[in-house]
This record gives C-alpha cells, sequence and structure tokens, in this order.
C-alpha cells in the first residue's frame, strides 16, 4: 500500500512538472510552458547599501512621480524619502478611487478637509504637489522623524505608522533622485509597438512626446532633443556639467525605467550604463556614447 501511494505521488509530480516549468533565474522566477515561450514576472527594484524593496510595475511609476517631483522642485532627498514612506502607507504606491471616508488617491487626501477636488487629488502630480507644499510649510521637516514629519503633513489617525516605512523610502528615493546610480531597476515584458505614424530626426512620435511632457512635469524643464536617426523614437536630454547633472541625469533614468511600462520606454542610457528590456532588468555597464550629465531615452518601435 504504502509503496503504491509513493508510486502514486511521482507520478504527480511528474504531472506537475511537465504541465509547468519553473526556472528561477538571478532571484526571478519564470515560469513556462515550453521551452519557446517564456513568461517574465514583472516586478521593480530599488536597492542600496545592500538592502533591497520591490514593487510593481504600476507602483514604480508612481514612486517615481512622487520622487521626480521633489526633483523638479529642488527639494532634498529627505523630502522624497517622507514622501514615498507616507504614500506606502497611505495606498501602498497605487492611486487609489476609494478610501476612509472621502479619502482618495495615492496619499488619501480628502476633498471635503480642503485637498482639492476628488480629481485633483487623483491627479499623482497635483496630489505630490499638495503634500510637497504642505511639507515644507513644517520647520525643520529635514531633521524631524518621518512620522512626525509626514503627521504635520497628512493629519492621520495613525500616525505612527509612517516610521514603519522610512527605510523602504530612503531607497527608493535614493534611487530615483540620483544619489544611487543605477538604483533603480525594472523587469517587464516586451514593449508593445508603438501606434500611428513614424516621427523623424526633428519630431518625436506620441510615445516619446508624452515622455518628454511628463518628464518636464515630475523631473527636470530641461527640454530633450530627438537622438538622430531613431525616426523619433528616442530623446536625448543634455543637463549639463558636474556632479549636480550627473545626478540629475541618473534622476532621469531611474524614472525612465520606473516608468518604463506605462509609457512604452525600452532602452535608457548614460554614460557608461544602458537598461533594456531585454537585459533582465539590470543596469549593463557598456560604451554608450552618453556623455556624462546627459542620458537618451528611447521607446518601442
Amino acid at each position: 500500500m504504502v509503496t503504491r501511494r509513493v508510486a502514486a505521488a511521482r507520478r504527480r509530480r511528474v504531472v506537475v512538472l511537465a504541465s509547468v516549468l519553473v526556472v528561477v533565474v538571478a532571484g526571478g522566477v519564470w515560469l513556462s510552458r515550453d521551452e519557446d515561450a517564456p513568461v517574465v514576472v514583472e516586478r521593480c527594484t530599488a536597492s542600496g547599501a545592500g538592502e533591497s524593496t520591490s514593487m510593481s510595475p504600476e507602483q514604480a511609476a508612481n514612486a517615481a512621480t512622487v520622487v521626480g517631483i521633489a526633483v523638479r522642485r529642488g527639494l532634498p532627498a529627505r523630502a522624497a524619502t517622507i514622501a514615498i514612506a507616507t504614500v506606502v502607507q497611505e495606498s501602498g504606491l497605487r492611486n487609489l478611487d476609494h478610501g476612509d471616508r472621502d479619502s482618495l488617491g495615492l496619499f488619501q487626501q480628502r476633498p471635503s478637509q480642503g485637498w482639492g477636488s476628488p480629481e485633483q487629488v487623483r491627479d499623482p502630480v497635483y496630489a505630490t504637489n499638495k503634500f510637497y507644499d504642505g511639507l515644507v510649510k513644517v520647520d525643520g521637516y529635514r531633521d524631524l522623524p518621518v512620522t512626525e514629519a509626514a503627521q504635520a503633513v497628512q493629519r492621520s489617525g495613525f500616525p505612527l505608522a509612517y516610521g514603519d516605512h522610512e527605510q523602504e523610502g530612503r531607497l527608493v528615493a535614493s534611487a530615483l533622485t540620483g544619489y544611487t546610480p543605477g538604483g533603480f531597476t525594472c523587469r517587464l515584458h516586451p514593449a508593445s509597438a508603438e501606434p500611428g505614424e513614424a516621427g523623424d530626426d526633428e519630431t518625436p512620435v506620441p510615445r516619446a512626446a508624452a515622455v518628454r511632457d511628463a518628464l518636464g512635469v515630475q523631473v527636470t524643464p530641461v527640454a530633450p532633443a530627438v537622438v538622430p536617426g531613431t525616426t523619433g523614437h528616442g530623446l536625448e536630454y543634455a543637463l549639463g556639467e558636474g556632479d549636480d547633472a550627473v545626478r540629475t541625469a541618473w534622476a532621469v533614468a531611474g524614472w525612465a525605467v520606473a516608468s518604463a511600462e506605462r509609457y512604452g520606454i525600452t532602452e535608457v542610457s548614460v554614460d557608461g550604463s544602458r537598461w533594456t528590456r531585454t537585459s533582465g532588468g539590470a543596469w549593463r555597464t557598456t560604451a554608450t556614447g552618453v556623455p556624462p550629465g546627459g542620458v537618451q531615452v528611447r521607446v518601442a518601435e
């Protein structure tokens, strides 16, 4: 009887293994029914100082907006850390259409409490700017514990919870402000083709134009040029010289990787490093032809 049970169990294991092949590669899980059709589990990661935190592409794009606006406003990385910790606690980095009473959006701001209309507080750019508008009015917020700084803006019924997310907030903020170059990565599916007509070497295609417009609002006012030979699918940013320009370049690059799923971005290059959807989600050291303080972003064709 025992022998028959063991044999039956072995047969069941064989059937399961034959149905779905599971391969673990560099911390990621690939699920495939055959060798020709691997399906990647989409995931984004912020890393630094031997630690990391991961999130979905949707959460990553929202994090990019929250941190990018801090860069755009010239705020310190500490402000971005506080904002990310707040959003993780309030909404799990999701732009929610519901919440406690009339709370909505990333920060769960309440229209009835003067944060704005329901449509406004569900706009991540508007909501993030409203949070920073409140934060910069908090005296000495850079030196306050995350819990105190966030609570001074949010007036939450659970003020102690913000501090629980300080470490992940710091990792995300450091990677997306450029203080941890290459600290933000995403493993994604291949991007769909760009709809509509092709552009040229002066006019970006619609998807590239959407990237340009979002970056202009969320990270830098610097206008990009179209990369020659990309038929409007590549944008190049020249952000100047020096350490600040290099850091801003990495902030733009981090935003582009974190927002890649949202905007159909396929490749991001800075001086000596490149991220692509085909690189397994990692930054690769390579000659890119991009000078220090520059970034190239390419969308799907």
